[in-house]
C-alpha cells in the first residue's frame, strides 16, 4: 500500500494516509495560541477539518481521538466546543488526559485517526 504524507516537515508530517486510514499528528492552536481553551479548541478543530478534507475524509469518519489538556479543570470548556463540533451519531473512541504541552501558549492538543 502506498503512503501519502500531508504537509511533511523535517520532524513530522501533519497527516499520513495509509490504505483507508489517515493519522493526524497532534494539532495545536495556530491563530488562537495563548487564548482560552475554548478558542484554542475551535482553532484546532478547524485545522483538523482542513487536514481531513485534504486526506479525502471528514469528522464523520473519526475512529479515535486523543486530547491533551494543560489543565484538566478546563475539561468542561473544551467539551462544550467539542460537543458542538463532533458529528452526531458518529462519535469516535476518545481519551483526554492532562499533560504538560510544548509551550505555555498551548492549553490543548488534539490528534485524530479517521477512516477514508
Amino acid at each position: 500500500m502506498s503512503i501519502k504524507r500531508i504537509a511533511p516537515g523535517p520532524r513530522m508530517s501533519k497527516a499520513v494516509v495509509h490504505g483507508n486510514t489517515v493519522y493526524l499528528a497532534g494539532q495545536v492552536a495556530d491563530k488562537a495560541a495563548g487564548k482560552s481553551v475554548g478558542e484554542q479548541t475551535r482553532d484546532i478543530l478547524s485545522i483538523i477539518d482542513g487536514l481531513l478534507a485534504e486526506a479525502g475524509t471528514d469528522k464523520s469518519k473519526l475512529l479515535m481521538v486523543n486530547i491533551w489538556l494543560a489543565d484538566m479543570s478546563t475539561f468542561a470548556e473544551m467539551n462544550a466546543v467539542w460537543d458542538s463540533w463532533v458529528s452526531p451519531g458518529n462519535t469516535p473512541g476518545r481519551a483526554t488526559v492532562e499533560a504538560k504541552l510544548a509551550g505555555p501558549q498551548y492549553t490543548v492538543e488534539i490528534a485524530v485517526i479517521a477512516a477514508i
